[in-house]
């Protein structure tokens, strides 16, 4: 009997990570799951070993080259084999742009979001390559479609896993490999603790419009039976997507009304 497809998770500690690996382990898949906070790793690995699953916790930061061949290394070691990355490390600190520091806020989100992801298809593409077979999948967001004021370096961002994504698709489909990317709007995990997100008026995304981690991780295991060039959760963001592009001015209007005048200070 063939062994099972080996996935490598970055930012797997929690939320859409942690999500997907569970998602995944029980269709069988061989795991590696990867983050910096290595007690929530291992415990998630504990428990998908307990369910039966394979796991194996590997402690890495994105943003260091150094961590990321590393992790590569390990997990080929023990799998032998790296069937579909999975690019989910990410974060956002949401504010005005004079209110970022330049380098805990602009530089660290470019690092983690953007040069992390990057290094990390690189490591494992060679391995894909020479196997002539691979899957690829990389966590934007609805905002790198559309860029929210106090948004903006995290749109940035995703902006540029976009067309990372749309570039590296084309260059690596004669291997085989098939690269997808998917855009969520807001999902209910710890993004918006870490984001930092300071709203005078409170304003936020209502809870019946935020996805959960567990339907974006059913998502990404819909990418990967059925692998396309972008999904956008939920499917009707395609209308402000749409909107955005075709009227960027009644856009700018209604945001400006709606958001800006009422949060920025007069």
């Amino acid at each position: 009997m063939s062994e099972k497809p080996v996935l490598l998770i970055t930012g797997a500690s929690s939320g859409i990570g942690a999500a997907v690996a569970r998602r995944f382990s029980r269709q069988g898949y061989r795991l590696v799951l990867a983050a910096r906070r290595f007690d929530r790793l291992d415990a998630l690995a504990e428990e998908i070993r307990g369910q039966g699953g394979k796991a194996l916790p590997v402690s890495a930061d994105i943003s260091q080259l150094d961590d990321i061949q590393r992790l590569v290394q390990v997990a080929l070691e023990q799998y032998q084999q790296i069937d579909l990355l999975f690019n989910n490390a990410g974060f956002g600190r949401l504010d005005w742009l004079e209110g970022l520091k330049p380098i805990e806020d602009v530089q660290a989100q470019i690092q983690v979001n953007l040069s992390g992801l990057i290094w990390m298809t690189q490591a494992v593409l060679p391995h894909m390559i020479e196997r002539r077979s691979g899957q690829i999948i990389n966590m934007a967001s609805l905002a790198g479609w559309v860029a929210p004021p106090t948004y903006s370096i995290y749109a940035a961002t995703k902006f540029g896993v976009r067309g990372f994504t749309e570039a590296l698709r084309r260059e690596v489909s004669p291997y085989g490999i098939r690269v997808s990317g998917i855009y969520p709007g807001a999902v209910d995990t710890e993004f918006s603790t870490r984001a930092r997100i300071r709203r005078k008026t409170g304003m936020t995304t209502p809870k019946r419009m935020r996805l959960t981690a567990d339907e974006v991780a059913q998502a990404v295991y819909r990418l990967a039976l059925h692998p396309r060039r972008a999904m956008i959760l939920p499917g009707y963001m395609r209308w402000v997507i749409a909107l955005n592009v075709l009227f960027p001015g009644l856009v700018d209007w209604a945001i400006q009304k709606q958001f800006v005048e009422h949060e920025r200070e007069q």
